[in-house]
C-alpha cells in the first residue's frame, strides 16, 4: 500500500495520532475542526485504502498493520518523533469488557490487547488530550466497574485528568440517533479540565410513538413541551442543527435497485438527478460533480412484500400475519431454524426509516434500515449521508459488505467535528494561558 512521506516538521497547528482509524471518520472531523492528523493506523486494508485515498492529500501517514505488532507501532512513532501530539484519537475494540469479573483487570484480559495497546502509545507519547471513543454499554457494565476501571487505566498514573459521557452524534447534525461514550482526557500539567461537546438538544430531541391506526399501527412525532423547541428545528429543510432522513436523502429517491444480484459494487460515477433539497443536502454536496457509491444493492421478493406493508418507521413487528411467515414463495433463503414464522431477531431486518425523523443507528449491514419512500435498501452513499460524510468523501475500496461495515463502523464526521472543537478549545485556552505566564 503507498504511504505519503515523512513529515517530521508540519506546520504548526494542532496535531493528533488517530488509531483504530477505519475509514476515516474521527480524522475527518477533527480535520474539519482544525486538526492535522500526522499518522493513523488500521489492521483492515479495505479501509485502509479507503482512508488513504480520501486522507493521502492531506498529508497523514497510514501505517496498515496490527498496533500490537513491534514494528507497527514503531512505525507509528518513528512517524511522530520529534513532535508533541495535541491529541490522540481512537476507538479500540473491547472484546472482553463484557466479561470483567470482581476485580479482574480489564487491561490484563488477552481479549482486551488492542485496549492495552492504545493505553500504552498514550503512556508512551503523552500526548497533550486524548479522546477514546465506544459503545454506551460500557457505561453501566458490571454495575460501574468496566467505567471505573478504564478511567483509572487511562488516568496513566494520575498523569491525566480523565472524564467520561454518554452523548447522542443526533444532537451535533448528524441525521442518526447514535449514542457513544467518550473518555476525554487532559495533562495535568495544562491546568484544566476534561470538556465534552454541547449541544442545546440534547435532552429534549424529538421520539416516535407508535400509535393503533385501524387494524394497523402508525408512527408520529411524540408530544411533549420538551420537545416542541426541537421538533421545529428537525422539520426545518434550512436548518442544519438537527437533520431527518429526508433532509438527508431526499436528493436521491430516484435511485433503483439492480434487477439482478451484482456481487461487485461499482466504482463508476453517476450524475446528479435532483437539485438539492435542504441545508445538509447543500453541504454534503459542497464540491462533489458526480455521485459515488450510488448503485442499490438487489431485493428479495418476500422482502419487496414486506417493506410495502410495513409503515414508515415501523419494523418486522408490524407485519400482518400472513406476512410474518417466514418463507413466502417457494424461493427457500437463509439457514434452517426450525420454525414457519420470522423471529425477534428480524427485529432489524425489517426496519423502514421515518422519512422526518433521524435514522436508527447504522451498523455494518446494508439491511439494517430500508428506505421509507421505496421497499429498496440504501446505497452505500445514501449509508455515508447519514453519518455526515460528505459525497466528495469516496468508499471505493473492498466488497459490497465491506463499505457498509466502513461506514458503520466510522466516527459520524460532524460528531467527530464536534469533539474535535471541544478539544481545541481546550488546547487554545491552554496555549494562552501558558503565554500570559511567559508574559509576567
Amino acid at each position: 500500500m503507498p504511504q505519503t512521506s515523512k513529515h517530521k516538521n508540519p506546520p504548526r497547528g494542532f496535531r493528533c495520532l488517530d488509531l483504530f482509524a477505519g475509514a476515516g471518520g474521527l480524522s475527518e472531523g477533527f480535520r474539519q475542526a482544525g486538526f492535522r492528523t500526522i499518522a493513523a493506523t488500521d489492521i483492515d486494508p479495505s479501509a485502509g485504502a479507503t482512508y488513504l485515498h480520501n486522507h493521502q492529500k492531506h498529508g497523514t501517514r497510514f501505517v496498515l498493520g496490527d498496533i500490537s505488532e513491534r514494528s507497527v507501532k514503531e512505525e507509528l512513532f518513528d512517524a511522530v518523533e520529534g513532535i508533541e501530539l495535541d491529541a490522540v484519537i481512537g476507538g479500540p475494540p473491547c472484546q472482553g469488557f463484557s466479561q470483567v469479573r470482581n476485580h479482574n483487570r480489564l487491561i490484563n484480559d488477552p481479549r482486551n490487547k488492542l485496549y492495552r495497546h492504545y493505553v500504552s502509545v498514550i503512556r508512551t507519547l503523552r500526548p497533550r488530550t486524548f479522546v477514546m471513543e465506544n459503545v454506551p454499554g460500557l457505561e453501566n457494565l458490571g454495575g460501574g466497574a468496566v467505567r471505573a476501571q478504564i478511567l483509572e487505566d487511562l488516568a496513566i498514573d494520575n498523569e491525566y485528568r480523565v472524564e467520561c459521557r454518554v452523548l447522542d452524534a443526533a444532537g451535533f447534525g448528524v441525521p442518526q440517533s447514535r449514542l457513544r461514550i467518550l473518555f476525554i482526557g487532559v495533562r495535568r500539567d495544562l491546568e484544566l479540565a476534561p470538556h465534552f461537546p454541547e449541544s442545546q438538544f440534547l435532552g429534549s430531541l424529538p421520539y416516535l410513538e407508535r400509535r393503533p391506526s385501524g387494524e394497523r399501527w402508525k408512527y408520529r412525532h411524540g408530544k411533549s413541551s420538551e420537545t416542541v423547541r426541537s421538533l421545529a428545528k428537525l422539520l426545518d429543510p434550512s436548518n442544519s442543527q438537527l437533520v431527518t432522513v429526508e433532509q438527508a436523502i431526499g436528493d436521491l429517491d430516484w435511485l433503483t435497485p439492480n434487477k439482478k444480484l451484482v456481487r461487485k459494487p461499482s466504482n463508476e460515477a453517476i450524475e446528479y438527478q435532483s437539485k438539492a433539497l435542504s441545508a445538509y443536502q447543500k453541504a454534503r454536496r459542497a464540491g462533489s460533480n458526480a455521485l459515488f457509491n450510488a448503485d442499490v444493492p438487489s431485493i428479495r421478493e418476500d422482502t419487496v412484500l414486506r417493506l410495502r406493508s410495513i409503515p414508515q418507521g415501523g419494523n418486522f413487528r408490524d407485519l400482518p400475519e400472513h406476512l410474518a411467515l417466514r418463507y413466502l414463495s417457494e424461493k427457500k433463503w437463509g439457514p434452517e431454524l426450525g420454525r414457519d414464522t420470522l423471529s425477534r431477531k428480524y427485529f432489524f431486518a425489517y426496519r423502514k426509516l421515518y422519512p422526518q425523523h433521524f435514522s436508527w443507528t447504522l451498523n455494518t449491514k446494508a439491511d439494517c434500515v430500508f428506505h421509507y419512500g421505496k421497499p429498496r435498501a440504501l446505497t452505500v452513499r445514501e449509508f455515508a449521508r447519514l453519518h455526515s460524510f460528505d459525497d466528495t468523501y469516496h468508499f471505493l475500496a473492498g466488497d459490497r459488505h465491506s463499505r457498509y461495515r466502513q461506514v458503520g463502523n466510522a466516527v459520524p464526521p460532524l460528531f467527530a467535528k464536534a469533539i474535535g472543537e471541544t478539544l481545541a478549545a481546550i488546547l487554545a485556552h491552554a496555549d494562552k494561558a501558558k503565554q500570559l505566564a511567559l508574559a509576567l
